[in-house]
């Protein structure tokens, strides 16, 4: 049987229940079973989902994994997969969302998700993405064309110019 009180934190959190939730929540889940963690006070525990769904607001809620602090990095791979990196203890594990194709409802799919042990679930590897470094704060940069400040490392060189990515204009030749 799962966790209600989480379950109901995650749910309050996304805003409603649904099965993209739910696999997050089982995500979490099946970390704590195979890794021991707490919820990410600063960045001892870092998250590169591999996808931009549902599920990372579980991932946000319960394990503390936020864009902010800077332990929740996402790579578009269109995956549903979780990469989890613990800097103090160096373990580190993938979870990969094993999708069922059985035709279900989403109440049906949303009950067997929450139902099902974490192993039918998840597979577990090795992550595929190399721990990233701490999070580092920049010195902000006024956009010379705009006037809007950006992140020094998000800045441009244009004619001698100090430009921000939204006044960039790509040379692609």
């Amino acid at each position: 049987m799962y966790n209600q009180l989480k379950w109901r934190k995650a749910v309050e959190f996304h805003g409603h229940e649904c099965p993209g939730l739910a696999i997050g929540f089982k995500v979490c889940e099946a970390l704590s079973e195979h890794l021991s963690t707490n919820a990410s006070v600063d960045e001892e525990l870092v998250c590169i989902t591999e996808n931009d769904t549902c599920a990372v607001d579980a991932v946000q809620s319960l394990l503390g994994t936020t864009f902010g602090k800077g332990n929740l990095i996402y790579k578009p791979m269109g995956k549903m997969a979780f990469n989890f990196y613990f800097r103090e203890s160096n373990e580190s594990v993938r979870l990969f969302f094993k999708a069922d194709g059985r035709e279900m409802s989403r109440e049906e799919r949303l009950a067997f998700i929450l139902d099902a042990p974490t192993e039918e679930l998840f597979s577990l590897t090795k992550p595929v993405f190399k721990l990233p470094e701490p999070a580092r704060i920049f010195q902000s940069v006024v956009c010379e064309n705009c006037g809007e400040k950006a992140r020094e490392d998000k800045i441009r060189l244009v004619s001698g110019k100090k430009v921000c990515l939204g006044c960039f204009k790509e040379y692609d030749r």
